[in-house]
């Protein structure tokens, strides 16, 4: 390409005077959303050490540069870059537009701005730096309710805002490996939603019991000892994955004599006689009891040809859970009473008294059986919102941390009721006022197609390749130049592209106080190391809360 370009600019000293009417180069090849610009290096390195540092690191991958196409201004940011060596060392860019904005017609501002571009620059357009107050302009939040959670890379005072009715509207994904600063970062987002709507209902599932600290002046947390989730509120399936051990024509056999036994127990309630048609799935209490007492009463009616196995099969494991105390947050005796309004005012937060969310820790809970209270939680959710269409809207975000192992990518196994619901509240919560946070460090390993339910992603450092490549499927294609930046991003740090942000952009988050951060802090192992004595006594109160599973 010799000679292919002239830049008409005076280059040095000039160009770190004239600030940003220094064009740095020109359009070399226009290609819809992905073009490509000629950068002039002189001019790049006269801006190097401005004091405005959009201005110093104008040029960069990441960076943004500007174009004026009639009366207004293109934005674009800068994906890669290539030295051309055949051309004098001019440098070769790929930039990806994000929109455009008016211009002010004494000073050549940007004001305005807006997603999408609606009339691309012809080739040998010159392009301009960015500086601090232009990227105010393009990343000020409008009239629209938000949260402010960070500072905009690379600028040093430019406020990164998040919309919040577009975020939730639309459900929103939370991914980065492990020790990127996930968890405090998903605490300061709920922290600013629950500032900004005291009077919100957020059900949030926490695996690893690290967002109770958080969220202990602003959110209701719910554990073993104290969430009283009642058995009779399990629907049919979530009932089988309990109850029902065995596998293949066996378990299909299991099912129906369960679904038989099940609807009879319902109907010994009072209630049975005010329902219309009752079916198995309806949450009306029942007894374990009744269950057990029908199961052995239609054992007893079988002939003699008749196998009781599956009888005694259902029978043997609802005694045995009965009688378990590690399952007696869920299947106590003292569950038996119709608790349904008390316990969905409790967890969805209705009212919230000025505490939006709830927190529900399902760490100490058997691991057998975590998915069925996690299916459980999350079809109430999407229940509630569809049977209360007619009343007042009472929308309800519902926020999975470690979001991979309840939608998991395999269809085979235990746990798909609690896939099944939430795979629908991804394709249909919204319709019903539902919103759904994901939070995981295994994009990959999720359902494939939920990732591309969600609107607005906010991508955190990924060490894997498979996860990389996973995100940026699933992202809009003008925010590929930030993509190529996730390996390379610090502790804190986050590209967030969709419908929650104005365009695409790379965020600094900020810092979250202490008292309000999740327990997630990595232990210093050569600190702790230094410790010594009290082994005795830690090891009596470990066993003894071991030996009482936790009670």
């Amino acid at each position: 390409m010799p000679g292919a370009h002239q830049f008409s600019h005076d280059t040095g000293a000039a160009a770190s005077s004239a600030g940003l009417h220094q064009a740095l180069g020109m359009v070399f090849q226009i290609a819809g959303s992905s073009s490509k610009i000629l950068v002039d290096p002189n001019s790049l390195a006269a801006l190097a050490h401005d004091p405005d540092t959009c201005l110093a690191m104008a040029g960069q991958v990441g960076s943004q540069v500007k174009m004026r196409v009639g009366d207004r201004w293109l934005i674009a940011n800068i994906r890669s870059l290539m030295l051309d060596r055949r051309d004098g060392g001019a440098i070769i860019a790929d930039i990806d537009f994000l929109g455009e904005g008016d211009e002010e017609k004494l000073t050549g501002r940007i004001y305005g701005f807006r997603r999408g571009v609606t009339r691309y620059p012809t080739p040998g357009t010159d392009i301009y730096p960015v500086s601090s107050y232009d990227m105010q302009q393009i990343y000020a939040a409008d009239d629209r309710p938000h949260v402010q959670i960070g500072t905009v890379y690379p600028t040093m005072d430019t406020r990164a805002a998040l919309y919040v009715d577009s975020m939730l509207g639309k459900h929103f994904a939370l991914l980065g490996s492990t020790g990127t600063g996930k968890s405090t970062s998903a605490a300061l987002i709920l922290h600013r939603i629950c500032d900004l709507s005291p009077q919100g209902h957020i059900v949030m599932i926490d695996p690893h019991g690290e967002y109770g600290a958080a969220f202990q002046q602003n959110g209701a947390v719910f554990d073993v000892n104290n969430l009283a989730l009642p058995y009779w509120l399990m629907n049919f399936e979530e009932h089988c994955e309990v109850f029902v051990t065995s596998e293949g024509a066996e378990r299909t056999q299991d099912c129906d004599i369960l679904a038989k036994c099940l609807l009879a127990a319902r109907m010994k309630n009072r209630l049975a006689e005010s329902i219309g048609r009752l079916t198995v799935d309806s949450p009306v209490p029942y007894l374990l009891s009744d269950l057990t007492a029908i199961l052995q009463n239609e054992m007893g009616k079988l002939d003699k040809g008749t196998g009781s196995l599956p009888y005694l099969r259902l029978k043997s494991k609802v005694d045995e859970i009965k009688g378990d105390p590690r399952y007696s947050f869920m299947f106590s005796g003292m569950l038996v009473a119709d608790s349904m309004q008390a316990f969905l005012a409790k967890v969805f937060r209705l009212p919230s008294g000025g505490k939006p969310i709830s927190i529900i820790d399902v760490s100490s809970m058997p691991s057998d059986i975590t998915s069925v209270v996690v299916s459980v939680l999350s079809r109430l959710v999407f229940d509630y919102a569809l049977w209360a269409r007619d009343e007042p809207q009472r929308p309800i975000l519902l926020v999975c941390e470690e979001a991979h192992r309840y939608i998991p990518a395999s269809t085979a196994g235990g746990g798909q009721a609690v896939r099944r619901i939430l795979e629908r509240i991804a394709k249909e919560g919204r319709k019903y006022g539902v919103s759904l946070g994901l939070i995981t460090q295994r994009p990959s390993d999720l359902a494939e197609g939920v990732l591309s339910q969600c609107g607005t992603i906010i991508s955190m450092r990924l060490n894997n390749d498979r996860d990389q490549a996973f995100v940026k499927a699933a992202m809009p294609e003008g925010a590929r130049g930030f993509l190529d930046s996730i390996p390379a991003l610090r502790n804190r740090e986050a590209i967030i592209c969709g419908e929650g942000v104005a365009v695409p952009i790379r965020v600094a988050l900020d810092n979250l106080e202490e008292a309000r951060r999740p327990a997630s802090g990595d232990p210093s192992f050569t600190q702790l190391w230094r410790q010594a004595g009290g082994e005795d006594d830690i090891l009596t109160r470990t066993i003894t809360r071991w030996r009482n599973q936790g009670r």
